[in-house]
C-alpha cells in the first residue's frame, strides 16, 4: 500500500507500491513543525510542487539538486527551475494529467494568490492542487485553496483528501468540512494549520464537523498512513 508521511504544514512523503519516493510541497529546513531536513534526503524521485509560495516550494530547488529528483509543477515553474539549475523537471497545467511510471498526475484547479516565481517577477503563475492515480489508489492534494465548486468533479474519485483547514489564506475548518461534502472521500487529512499563529485552528473542531462523512485522520508530523 501507498504509505504518507505528514512533514507538518502542507509537505507530505509519499512512498508508492514500487517504491518511488515523492514530496509533495517541500517546506522543510523553515518549518516550525517539521523534524526533517533536505539534508536528510539521499534519494528522491519526484517532487511535486502546488505552487510557488514559500511554505510549498521553499526546498523544491535544493531538493531536487541534491537528490536529481524530477521536479512537477506548473509549466512557469518548471521554466524558473531550470534557470536555477534543476535539470529534471516535467510541466503541468490546470485540467492536464500524465502518465509516470509510478502513476497519473493530474493538476486541479485551486483558489488562492497569484505566485511570482524568481526576484525579477518574469516567472508568474497560478495555483493549483494534485488528484494521482497509484495503480488504483486515488490521493487528492489540494494545496492552498478556498472552497471550489469544481471539487464536486472529485466525487467518487478519491480515497485519501489532503485539505487545508487553517483559514486566513486558505479555507478553515468549515469550508473543508463542505470540501469533504463535495469530495466524499473515504479518508480525509487536515493540514495547512498550527505552523503559525495565524492559522491556528484546532483539528478536532473539523472531525466534529465533518462527522460520519468520511474518516477524519488527524497526522502529528512524523506520523504516517498507509492506504
Amino acid at each position: 500500500m501507498p504509505e504518507l508521511i505528514y512533514h507538518g504544514h502542507a509537505t507530505f512523503e509519499l512512498t508508492t507500491d514500487d517504491g518511488t519516493r515523492i514530496v509533495i510541497d517541500p517546506f522543510l529546513d523553515d518549518n516550525p513543525r517539521c523534524a526533517v531536513s533536505v539534508e536528510d534526503f539521499d534519494e528522491l524521485d519526484y517532487i511535486l510542487c502546488t505552487h510557488g509560495h514559500g511554505d510549498h516550494f521553499a526546498d523544491a530547488i535544493p531538493l531536487a539538486k541534491r537528490t536529481g529528483a524530477t521536479l512537477i509543477s506548473t509549466f512557469e515553474i518548471v521554466n524558473f527551475v531550470g534557470t536555477q539549475g534543476v535539470e529534471n523537471a516535467h510541466p503541468l497545467h490546470i485540467g492536464g494529467g500524465y502518465t509516470f511510471p509510478f502513476g497519473y498526475v493530474k493538476m486541479t484547479p485551486a483558489l488562492h494568490g497569484g505566485v511570482v516565481a524568481g526576484d525579477d517577477g518574469s516567472h508568474t503563475t497560478v495555483p493549483g492542487g494534485f488528484w494521482m492515480d497509484l495503480d488504483g489508489k486515488r490521493l487528492y492534494h489540494a494545496g492552498d485553496t478556498a472552497l471550489l465548486m469544481d471539487m464536486q468533479l472529485l466525487r467518487g474519485r478519491v480515497d485519501v483528501a489532503l485539505l487545508p483547514i487553517g483559514d486566513n489564506f486558505t479555507m478553515g475548518p468549515e469550508d473543508a468540512a463542505r470540501a469533504v461534502e463535495f469530495i466524499e472521500p473515504e479518508v480525509v487529512v487536515p493540514m495547512h494549520y498550527n505552523t503559525f499563529d495565524i492559522i491556528q485552528q484546532d483539528p478536532e473542531e473539523f472531525r466534529s464537523l465533518v462527522g460520519d462523512r468520511a474518516e477524519v485522520r488527524i497526522l502529528d508530523p512524523g506520523e504516517s498512513l498507509s492506504f
